[in-house]
C-alpha cells in the first residue's frame, strides 16, 4: 500500500495543538496499516517558532515538498494580519496545487480565504474568528458554529481539538470506520463529533441522562453511533439487565435504548448533511447503513427526505454573515 502524503504547513506563531493534534491522528493510523506519511513544511525549509515558544524543525521547504494527497493549514493565536504573510501565502498556494484535499484548522481559514479558494463556499473557523472572516471575506458562506465543514474537496474546522475531529473524519473517509475507531480508542478520544455539531453545545437536544449509568450508555452510543448495538450489549456495558436498562431509559429519556440509538444516528446524519456530506456518506457514517433507512428516519422525524432537508439547509444559510 502506498502511503498518502499529508503536508502540514507550519510558520512562526503557529498554534501547536492545531497541527500536532491532526498529525498524531494520521500517525496513529499507521499502527493499523501503512496509511500516511506526515511531512512538516515551512515556507523556506527552516524551523519555526510555535505558540508555546519552542522551535519545531521541518522536513522540507514548500517549493521542494512535492505533491500531497492532503494539505493541512493550521492557525495561530496571532491576528491573521501578522501570520498570513506573503511568504505563508506563497507556500500555501504551492502546496495546494494538485492536492486531493485542502484543509484548514482554526484561523488557518484566513490563509485559504486570502488565496480565494473559499469564495462561494461554506467554511468555518474558531468562533472567536468567524465574524472577522465573514466581514473581511463576504464571498465566503461562513458557518459560525460548526465543528468542521466540507465543501467538495476543501475542509475547514474550528480550533484546537476540532482539528482532531476533522482528521478522524478524513481517516474514516480513507480507510473506513473501523480504522478511525481504533485510532480514536488509541488516542483516548471519542469517535469524531459530527461536523455540523455546535462548537458550544452537545448534539443531543432532547432530555439529558440524569443517572451515571444511563449517561455511560448514552456516551457510548454518541461516541460511535455506527456500531451495531443491541439492547443486550448495552445492558452488559452498564452491568444491568436489559429490562432494567430499558426501564431507566424510559424514565430518563422517554425512549427505549433502541429508539435512542436511532435518534443519535438521526442527529449525526443531520449534522453530516449540514457539513456537506453526500446522502450515502451520511448514512454510512451515522450507522443507518443505507440511504433508504436514513430517509425513513428523516421522514418520520421531520416530514421531509434527507435530500430536501439538505437543500433547505443550504438555501437557508446562504445569507448568513
Amino acid at each position: 500500500m502506498t502511503r498518502k502524503r499529508i503536508g502540514v504547513l507550519v510558520f512562526d506563531g503557529v498554534k501547536m495543538l492545531d497541527f500536532v493534534g491532526p498529525a498524531e491522528v494520521f500517525v496513529e493510523a499507521n499502527q493499523s496499516l501503512a496509511a500516511y506519511e506526515v511531512v512538516l513544511v515551512s515556507a523556506d525549509g527552516r524551523p519555526v517558532q510555535t505558540s508555546i515558544g519552542g522551535p519545531v524543525g521541518v522536513t522540507r521547504a514548500a517549493a521542494d515538498a512535492g505533491r500531497f494527497d492532503t494539505v493541512v493549514i493550521p492557525g495561530s493565536e496571532l491576528p491573521p494580519a501578522r501570520f498570513v504573510t506573503p511568504q505563508v501565502l506563497a507556500a500555501a498556494e504551492q502546496l495546494a496545487r494538485g492536492t486531493r484535499r485542502l484543509t484548514s484548522i482554526c484561523s488557518g481559514a484566513f490563509v485559504l480565504a486570502n488565496l480565494g479558494v473559499l469564495d462561494g463556499r461554506r467554511a468555518t473557523t474558531h468562533w472567536k474568528f468567524t465574524k472577522a472572516l465573514a466581514r473581511q471575506f463576504p464571498a465566503i458562506d461562513v458557518d459560525h458554529d460548526a465543528i468542521y465543514v466540507r465543501d467538495e474537496h476543501i475542509y475547514s474546522s474550528a480550533g484546537v481539538a476540532a482539528g482532531v475531529d476533522l482528521a478522524l473524519a478524513l481517516v474514516e473517509e480513507d480507510y473506513g470506520a473501523d480504522v478511525a475507531r481504533r485510532v480514536a480508542q488509541s488516542l483516548l478520544v471519542y469517535m469524531q463529533r459530527a461536523g455540523g455539531q455546535s462548537q458550544f453545545s452537545a448534539a443531543l437536544t432532547g432530555p439529558s441522562p440524569r443517572s451515571p449509568l444511563v449517561r455511560k450508555v448514552a456516551d457510548l452510543i454518541w461516541a460511535d453511533p455506527a456500531y451495531p448495538y443491541t439492547v443486550e450489549a448495552l445492558a452488559a456495558h452498564a452491568k444491568v439487565s436489559p429490562r432494567h436498562l430499558t426501564r431507566l431509559f424510559r424514565t430518563e429519556l422517554d425512549s427505549s435504548p433502541a429508539e435512542y440509538v436511532t435518534y443519535v444516528r438521526f442527529a449525526v446524519a443531520r449534522d453530516k448533511l449540514d457539513a456537506g456530506f453526500t446522502l450515502t456518506e451520511a448514512a454510512m457514517v451515522s450507522g443507518f447503513g443505507t440511504s433508504e433507512a436514513m430517509r425513513r428516519a428523516f421522514v418520520m422525524r421531520l416530514g421531509i427526505s434527507p435530500k430536501k432537508y439538505q437543500q433547505r439547509f443550504r438555501s437557508a444559510t446562504r445569507g448568513v454573515g
